[in-house]
């Protein structure tokens, strides 16, 4: 028990330290991309590192839900990393401590995570978020401060372009000032000063520019296409002071239009707002199918829902008239919805007349178009509205899931990579979490644009990591290779029938010496043997033959693998020969693989069913044709190395 409870302390303190560095870099990495991605509207706004301060904080609050995963799968993969490279997590394996168990205290401390960023996701997120967005539109709406550049048009004053030729950075002078008044449109007014000085007024409001020495030009009136002269005045003075609204003051926006926002809402809010946005939805809806059928049918109540009779059974007048009424109606709405030509009746009328009627149609049928078109952008508007609510609602569960499953990839991933530090982990951390961010995305963007249902799209991610996790985690408790290299080039020789060659080395130490009678013996056998499976694999008879045989009969691959087991152990046997061109001569011998294009079909009935699909077997028939007879090739050269080695240095001994 104390073993048990100091593992647990062991882990949480290896643990620990690590989540909190990878989790304080990744909320930094992440917190510089919304810098960059947001430079141009802080850049030259005059702002306080009071406000920056406040902006980046609620920024990287906001930036929570991104890096937390990620901290929790490079933590997970370094911990791991470290104990399995310092050979730790093998220690404890030894004694009996599976790795489940050792994983357990950190599964407990993930899930207390992952609850506390359920209550983070649904409580602190909206708040955080509506302060971050309302105080970035604010700075958006910021003046920016005037800092005039030389020989550059400057445009940063609302209605007015400045040029200004130098500048005195020590008084404040401008000289040779050009100053561009368009707030009139085309009727611009120039002024033109050989210096100027410029200053705020004292409450920040407007721009103040004293002007010495120069000229006014103004059109009186604007020009029109057709004047050939505009009056216009011109003005010259020596000193002018003129005030340019030009608000540079930081102004807070209301933070009670964001919090109407999706963003700004915790669970109870959402499922209201998706109610009563559904509500509105319906009866939106409603009301454009009742116009619709209004339009398309006749306004009268259909014949069944008048009573005729009073319930005593007297006849009701007032109702057989109507009845008439309404019959009469739909014979002549039958006669006028009745199929006839077009052409026929616009043919007969006059020209004019007929070019009237087609225009006042076009006319009536963009109308319709127009307000069915405006119906359903509404509509769409509003089940836009819908989804991004939708979308917002599950993304308060999935961050919880999410640290949960990238623990459970993390965690095995490094008992089975056991490699510490930052190289390995973060490289394989990264590519996780591009995947990751890459599904999460696509399936955002889809539940967004409505192409696909909103839960599909943002449980998207989760249901591609998940079986990851689960995968990996079963491969670390089994203690089975996933990185093992050879494994997945051996996998692939066999897939693609790839040929690769033997390496018998010369031991330096033989410990036991050959017998050359059971040498010999072997050599024989696995001659023998080699020979009677490359007979059998000869083809007789025609192409077609050929061709039902491979799939029908197939070939032996038993044989195949009792030959390749005897060359083998004939190999292992030999390799201690003290005469190095035996070994060498060992070498050429040929690896025999059982490749699956050997016998495609294991079953009869199975190869009768493949046999007409021609743009499959006939492809797979020629590729498991040349295959064979690379075998046939290795089978034979084996034989042709066995009797060399036989009659050269084991027979008659």
């Amino acid at each position: 028990m104390k073993l048990v409870k100091r593992l647990h302390i062991f882990m949480l303190q290896t643990f620990l330290p690590l989540f909190a560095m990878t989790f304080l870099i990744v909320l930094f990495i992440v917190l510089m991309q919304f810098l960059w991605k947001y430079i141009d509207s802080l850049v030259g706004k005059g702002l306080g590192m009071d406000v920056l301060g406040e902006l980046f904080f609620y920024a990287a609050v906001s930036m929570i839900p991104m890096a937390l995963p990620l901290a929790i799968l490079l933590a997970s993969l370094m911990t791991f990393g470290n104990l399995g490279e310092k050979f730790e997590l093998t220690a404890m394996k030894a004694s009996g401590i599976s790795l489940l168990r050792v994983m357990a205290p950190l599964i407990g401390l993930v899930c207390i995570i992952a609850v506390g960023a359920f209550f983070f996701q649904n409580d602190i997120l909206p708040k955080a978020q509506v302060k971050m967005w309302t105080l970035l539109f604010s700075v958006r709406q910021k003046s920016p401060e005037v800092e005039i550049p030389e020989n550059v048009f400057y445009d940063q004053i609302p209605g007015y372009n400045l040029l200004v030729k130098e500048k005195n950075k020590e008084t404040g002078m401008l000289y040779d000032v050009m100053i561009y008044d368009v707030n009139h449109g085309d009727n611009v007014t120039i002024l033109l000063a050989d210096s100027a000085r410029m200053a705020m007024t004292p409450e920040m409001s407007h721009l103040y520019l004293h002007l010495y020495e120069g000229e006014q030009f103004e059109n009186l009136r604007e020009q029109r296409t057709n004047d050939r002269n505009v009056p216009f005045r011109r003005e010259t003075f020596f000193d002018k002071q003129i005030l340019i609204p030009f608000d540079a003051n930081f102004n807070r926006l209301d933070e009670q239009g964001m919090r109407q926002q999706y963003v700004g809402k915790n669970i109870a809010e959402l499922h209201n707002s998706i109610d009563s946005i559904g509500h509105r939805v319906d009866s939106i809806g409603n009301m454009f199918s009742s116009d619709l059928r209004r339009d398309a049918s006749s306004v009268l109540p259909r014949p069944e829902m008048i009573q005729l009779t009073y319930p005593d059974g007297t006849p009701n007048e007032y109702a057989l008239k109507r009845q008439e009424e309404m019959m009469r109606h739909n014979e002549e709405l039958e006669k006028a919805t009745r199929p006839f030509s077009i052409d026929s009746v616009l043919n007969s009328m006059p020209p004019a007349e007929a070019s009237r009627m087609v225009a006042q149609a076009l006319g009536i049928s963009r109308e319709h178009q127009n307000i069915n078109e405006f119906k359903s952008l509404t509509m769409e508007e509003e089940k836009k509205s819908i989804r991004r609510h939708e979308i917002e609602l599950i993304k308060k569960y999935t961050l919880s899931v999410a640290c949960i499953i990238f623990f459970f990839i993390g965690a095995p991933l490094g008992a089975i990579i056991r490699k510490g530090g930052l190289g390995t982990p973060l490289v394989v951390s990264i590519f996780l979490f591009l995947i990751y961010y890459i599904f999460d995305n696509t399936g955002y963007k889809l539940a967004r644009d409505g192409r696909w249902p909103v839960a599909a799209g943002i449980w998207l991610s989760t249901m591609v990591l998940a079986p990851l996790g689960a995968y990996v985690t079963w491969k670390a408790m089994n203690d089975s290779s996933v990185f093992d290299a050879d494994r997945y080039k051996n996998f692939f020789r066999n897939l693609f029938g790839l040929r690769s060659s033997r390496h018998v080395a010369l031991k330096e130490v033989i410990i036991r010496d050959i017998d050359n009678d059971r040498a010999s013996r072997m050599l024989g056998i696995v001659s023998h043997r080699c020979d009677m499976l490359a007979d059998g694999m000869k083809k007789k008879g025609n192409l077609w033959k050929s061709f039902v045989g491979y799939y029908v009969d197939g070939i032996d691959t038993h044989r195949i693998h009792k030959v390749s087991d005897e060359i083998n152990r004939m190999i292992d046997y030999l390799s201690d020969c003290r005469n190095p061109r035996v070994v060498m001569k060992l070498s050429e011998i040929p690896i025999i693989r059982v490749l699956w294009v050997y016998a495609p079909t294991p079953r009869r009935w199975l190869g009768y069913a493949v046999l007409p699909i021609l743009p499959i077997s006939v492809p797979l028939w020629l590729y498991g044709e040349k295959c064979l007879r690379n075998l046939h090739k290795d089978l034979t050269k084996t034989v042709e190395i066995c009797n060399y080695l036989q009659s050269e240095y084991f027979q008659g001994q």
